[in-house]
């Protein structure tokens, strides 16, 4: 259009002159094939996916990987071909590990998503035709009926009690009615008179002319921010990027001062490129990147068993470190299904149990089971909401669904729940408009049962209880959506003179919390993470909700106050209501500056833009929309939000897990980069080769290593705050336990060489003698780790027998290494004898009790 006023704001005739259509015949074949061509196709962009090449490439992209392959270079360039094939085979392992991981989840994510061509009705030259959706041009007259998807941004011109369910792109639980009518300005959810695309038509019929299509829709603006919202680095890949630089500068540093001292000192080129090589090998923990994907594709693994889907291996570990959990209401913490709650009818109130569409509860007064034959005015009121109604309740397998309005699903439910049959069949019928606003049927009987708005029926009953207008306000303030029904006998055939009418009751219903939601949330606060529900319903129902999950029964805050709210005032409100996708996405990240980890979990169109940004997105996988669940890092194949507890659980247990490891690996990479800059500096041979170097990390770590990916969790994880975002990945006691170490493997691992080559040993058995501390004492370290704040050994054990499987394994593997002659002729060891074993076991004895010691000390009070 070419004017600046919205379309809702203008009348549906301004509309259609501006846009040269004839109302009634709509565009013409020729004109409608040259706005195709002008304005293209009724389509978003194509998001543009990473290809297969791109992903295994990208597993490369790290600094430790570039100093790795740096390093396989010169040993190539140096003629050590078996070294450099052994490195590039290291990180060759790694790349094809997290590529394989990615790709199963995009293939899982694929086999999710429901891939089927929208259609649409539209009016061409007079006729009714159908065609595909992405056909569309602006001014095409479009036709709406129940079931149906809204194909492009339309103004209405003409409807027949038409509501559309727009919770996908505004949150509002409750299908919106619509009308023609001009409107003043409105928020997008109350714009009567237009249709968005996206949505669905949930009741009647309607017809439409397209104001917007493609990337100009409301759903396309929404497409537009995902684009612009660029990709957050979770907390773990932030520390560990952080973690790998410092480790990559530090390790280069090394090494160039390792290749200039011992050549100043008149030491060969060709032995300080190869000193040089080692010390960087041995320095950068290879085994790192593959234990850590092995530990997180085991906490995809667990996570697929209690339904999610991972996309990215990272978001495991970065549930364990959120400290807000922003949550959709409608669809999320709610099952996005009406359930009538309560009925009052001859003065008395009843309770009805089950929730959705699942004619599955009780009818209770007063806790006691209810019985019909003693109620007549609750057996007519539920028997009215069943007659007046054009829904229909649709049973597959085990679940239940509504044909038709949601509302009408839930009267059908109420009666069925009362053990009601069938009305009796219907004669004729007075549909709702908005101007009759209530609807009537007539059945063969003569009884004409009528529903509505409470102060509407009320004015067609010439007589009504005292008190109905006061528990409807009640019901009202508990966020319930109340209907009045009454009834009268007429012998006409026909509805056009409605007899007065006798009030028989009310039914009040809700979108029921999820059963878990309430449970889920005290247990994220427990574990001392905020929870925040940002819909865009209604204030009130929004509240309601809030207070029935947990979140408080304070005042929700409107996404229009939102902006001038005080940032203290926005900290401590749980319920947000009438938020716009964009309102949304400023909240997560302002969340996001205020140093927090925001887990933001939604299956509607309008979450898309906050699920890209938050550091974890969270989508449904049943309920959600293709948006959603591709801006999300994870999917939810159960739509349950306690999903997200279980999530966060198993992510607190892979950073722990994690964090031993690095505690484990660090003393390893920093011993032998201390040893052998201690043999350059004192003018001594070198105490390790390259090769020999890749034999301790990828045999002694991996070994060693792999029981922290299947390390149980802390039993009281889920008792403890978050911890800080703002926090190293090592604390400084770890550090300090990370230093004792490396300075105790220095000390036994120099001092043993120059012991065995004083005694009269070769360089092998000396060379040999360096690699089995550090083998040994890695495994003693192993125990150490188990716990990073009290001893464990034997209970570790117990709990985690791949404790002793691995430590088996690799005294069988240092066996090998040490006695086979095949291994010592490929990386020049030497066979020990008794004594010297001895020697070696003393050192990781030492270790051991050393931390153990140093763990005590640490500990708090």
């Amino acid at each position: 259009m070419t004017t600046a006023e919205p379309a809702y704001r203008r009348s549906a005739a301004d509309v259609a002159r501006e846009l040269g259509v004839d109302e009634r015949r709509g565009l013409s074949w020729d004109e409608a094939r040259a706005r195709l061509a002008r304005e293209g196709p009724n389509t978003l962009p194509a998001a543009r996916g990473r290809g297969p090449v791109v992903r295994f490439l990208l597993q490369f992209n790290s600094p430790l990987i570039y100093v790795l392959l740096v390093s396989a270079g010169v040993t190539a360039l140096l003629g050590e071909h078996v070294d450099a094939v052994v490195i590039l085979g290291v990180v060759v392992v790694n790349a094809v590990v997290g590529f394989v991981q990615e790709s199963r989840a995009e293939k899982a994510l694929t086999a999710l998503a429901a891939l089927t061509e929208t259609t649409a009705t539209a009016v061409r030259d007079g006729a009714r035709v159908t065609l595909p959706a992405a056909g569309l041009v602006r001014g095409d007259l479009v036709e709406l009926e129940a079931g149906g998807k809204v194909p492009a941004d339309l103004r209405l011109l003409r409807t027949d009690e038409l509501a559309v369910d727009e919770s996908a792109l505004t949150g509002e639980s409750v299908p919106a009615a619509k009308d023609p009518a001009a409107l003043p300005e409105a928020a997008l959810a109350d714009r009567a008179g237009m249709a968005y695309s996206g949505t669905l038509v949930t009741r009647g019929r309607g017809a439409g002319i397209v104001v917007a299509t493609g990337a100009r829709t409301e759903l396309g603006d929404i497409h537009r921010l995902v684009h612009d919202t660029g990709a957050v680095q979770t907390p773990l890949t932030r520390k560990i990027a952080r973690f790998g630089a410092l480790v990559t500068v530090a390790v280069l540093a090394l090494a160039v001062l390792t290749f200039a001292v011992g050549t100043l000192r008149g030491r060969g080129a060709a032995e300080m490129l190869t000193a040089a090589v080692a010390l960087a090998v041995g320095a950068i923990p290879e085994g790192l990147p593959a234990v850590v994907t092995i530990t997180l594709a085991l906490g995809v693994a667990r996570m697929v068993g209690r339904g999610a889907i991972v996309r990215r291996l990272p978001a495991v570990e970065t549930l364990g470190g959120t400290t807000v959990i922003c949550t959709d209401k409608t669809g999320t913490l709610t099952r996005n299904q009406m359930t009538v709650t309560a009925v009052t009818a001859g003065g008395r109130d009843y309770t009805l149990t089950g929730t959705g569409y699942a004619p599955s509860g009780t009818l209770e007064r007063d806790g006691e089971p209810v019985d019909l034959d003693g109620h007549p005015a609750l057996r007519e009121t539920l028997l009215a909401g069943a007659a007046c109604n054009d829904a229909e309740l649709v049973q597959d397998g085990d679940s239940w669904q509504v044909a038709g309005d949601p509302t009408e699903g839930a009267l059908l439910t109420s009666a069925a729940k009362a053990g009601l049959g069938a009305a009796p069949p219907r004669v004729a019928a007075l549909p709702f408009t908005s101007e009759r606003r209530f609807m009537a049927t007539l059945h063969e009987d003569g009884t004409v049962y009528a529903k509505g708005p409470v102060e509407r029926i009320l004015e067609l009953c010439d007589d009504a209880p005292a008190d109905v207008t006061a528990r409807a306000e009640e019901f009202g303030r508990q966020a319930l959506r109340v209907l009045a029904f009454a009834k009268a006998h007429t012998g006409a055939g026909h509805l056009d003179d409605l007899p007065p009418l006798t009030f028989l009751g009310l039914q009040a219903m809700l979108d029921p919390p999820r059963p878990q939601a309430a449970r889920a949330v005290r247990t994220c606060h427990d574990a001392g993470i905020q929870v925040k529900m940002i819909t865009g319903d209604h204030a009130a129902t929004a509240r309601a909700i809030g207070a029935r999950v947990g979140l408080g029964d304070g005042a929700a805050m409107t996404g229009a106050e939102l902006a001038a709210a005080d940032p203290g005032r926005v900290a401590a409100t749980t319920v947000f209501a009438r938020v716009s996708p964009e309102q949304k996405l400023r909240l997560v990240q302002a969340l996001q500056d205020a140093g927090h980890v925001v887990a933001m979990t939604g299956d509607g169109v309008n979450d898309a833009p906050a699920l890209k940004q938050a550091d974890i997105g969270v989508a449904m996988g049943r309920t959600g929309t293709d948006a959603a669940k591709e801006s999300a890092d994870m999917v939810l194949t159960d739509d349950d939000f306690a999903s997200i507890e279980r999530a966060v659980e198993e992510g607190r247990g892979v950073f722990d897990n994690l964090v031993k490891f690095i505690v484990w690996a660090l003393p390893s990479n920093i011993g032998l980069g201390l040893v052998l800059v201690a043999a350059i500096l004192a003018g001594t041979a070198l105490p390790v080769l390259p090769l020999q170097v890749l034999w301790l990390n990828m045999t002694a770590v991996l070994v060693l290593g792999l029981p922290f990916a299947v390390e149980p969790k802390d039993e009281h994880i889920m008792r403890r705050p978050p911890r800080d975002p703002a926090l190293p990945l090592l604390t400084r006691a770890m550090t300090l336990r990370v230093l004792l170490v490396s300075a105790i493997l220095l000390a036994g691992a120099f001092g043993l060489q120059h012991w065995e080559r004083a005694h009269g040993a070769s360089t092998g058995e000396a060379q040999t003698i360096v690699v089995n501390v550090f083998a040994l004492t890695l495994m003693t370290y192993l125990f150490n780790c188990l716990s990073l704040d009290r001893p464990l050994l034997w209970r570790g054990v117990r709990r985690n027998p791949w404790v002793a499987v691995s430590a088996v394994a690799l005294a069988g593997i240092q066996a090998v290494y040490t006695y086979v002659p095949a291994m010592n002729d490929l990386f020049d060891s030497a066979p020990l004898d008794g004594p010297a074993w001895l020697r070696v076991a003393a050192v990781a004895l030492v270790s051991y009790v050393l931390v153990e010691l140093l763990k005590r000390v640490q500990r708090p009070r």
